[in-house]
C-alpha cells in the first residue's frame, strides 16, 4: 500500500507541474478574471460550497473510518487541515457579496482536486503513515512551528478576503485596488496568505503528501497571482504600478 502511495503522490506532484504550465498560457477563469469558456455559470456561493466541500466531507469519511480515529496526533493535524476547509467550504460563501458567477468546468475541476487531496491528506494522516511515526510528535519543534506558520497564514488569508469583500459599497460593480494588510506586499494577499497555511501544515505534518500539498497550492495560486497583476496593470495603470508590489510573495516574486 506505501508503494502505491508514494505514486500517487509523484503523479500529482507531476501533475501540478503540467498545471503551472499551463496556467502561464491559460487564465483560471473565475473571480476578477472570470470567463465563460470554462462552462456555463453558477451563482457564486452555490459554486464555492459544491467546490470546496468535497474536500471537508472526504477527510470527515477517511477520519471517522479510521482506527486512529482518536489518536492525538491524528486528530490534531486533523482539526488543523479541517479549520481552513471548514471556514472555506460553508463560511466564506456565505460572507460573499454581489452577483458574481462561477464557471461549471472551474468548479468540476476544483472538486476533482479537493477530493483527490483529501486522499492524499487524509490517506496519509490515517492509513499510510507507519504506526510508530506519530510517537513523541508533541515534543518536536516542527509541529508548532508549522502550526503557527499556519495559523498566521490564515489570519493573512481571512484578513485578506475581508478587505476584497469590502472593496465596495452595495450596487457598486466597478473594480478597485486592494489596500492594507499584505496587500502592502503583494497584489494577492489573500493567496499568499493560503500558501502559507499549506506550508505550515507540510512542515506540522512532517509529511511528503503536505509537501505535494504546498506545491498544488503554488502550482495553481502563483501563474493566477501573475495574471491577475497583469489584470491590474492594464485597468488601474500607473496608479498601480507605482505601488511596486509583488504578485504572491513579498518581495520575491
Amino acid at each position: 500500500m506505501k508503494e502505491t502511495f508514494d505514486i500517487f503522490l509523484i503523479v500529482m506532484a507531476v501533475i501540478a507541474l503540467f498545471v503551472f504550465i499551463a496556467l502561464h498560457f491559460f487564465e483560471a477563469g473565475y473571480g476578477y478574471l472570470f470567463d465563460r469558456r470554462y462552462g456555463p455559470p453558477l451563482p457564486n456561493k452555490v459554486g464555492w460550497v459544491v467546490m470546496e466541500a468535497p474536500v471537508f466531507i472526504m477527510m470527515c469519511i477517511l477520519w471517522a473510518t479510521s482506527e486512529r480515529m482518536w489518536d492525538a496526533v491524528p486528530l490534531a493535524l486533523f482539526l488543523i487541515f479541517q479549520s481552513h476547509y471548514l471556514q472555506r467550504s460553508f463560511i466564506f460563501p456565505l460572507l460573499m457579496r454581489g452577483k458574481s458567477k462561477m464557471p461549471l468546468g472551474i468548479v468540476l475541476m476544483g472538486m476533482l482536486f479537493n477530493t483527490l487531496n483529501a486522499l492524499m491528506q487524509g490517506g496519509w494522516i490515517f492509513y499510510i503513515a507507519p504506526d510508530d511515526y506519530y510517537a513523541n510528535w508533541f515534543s518536536k519543534p516542527y509541529f508548532y512551528i508549522g502550526t503557527a506558520v499556519f495559523v498566521f497564514g490564515m489570519c493573512v488569508n481571512l484578513h485578506s478576503d475581508y478587505i476584497i469583500r469590502h472593496l465596495r459599497k452595495p450596487g457598486d460593480t466597478r473594480h478597485y485596488i486592494p489596500r492594507g494588510g499584505m496587500f502592502r506586499y503583494v497584489s494577492s494577499a489573500n493567496y499568499f496568505g493560503e500558501l502559507t497555511e499549506w506550508i505550515g501544515f507540510a512542515i506540522a505534518s512532517w509529511s511528503w503528501s503536505g509537501v505535494v500539498f504546498a506545491w498544488w497550492t503554488f502550482a495553481n495560486l502563483a501563474p493566477r497571482a501573475a495574471s491577475l497583476r497583469r489584470r491590474y496593470e492594464r485597468e488601474f495603470g500607473d496608479e498601480f504600478k507605482r505601488l511596486n508590489r509583488k504578485r504572491i510573495i513579498p518581495f520575491i516574486y
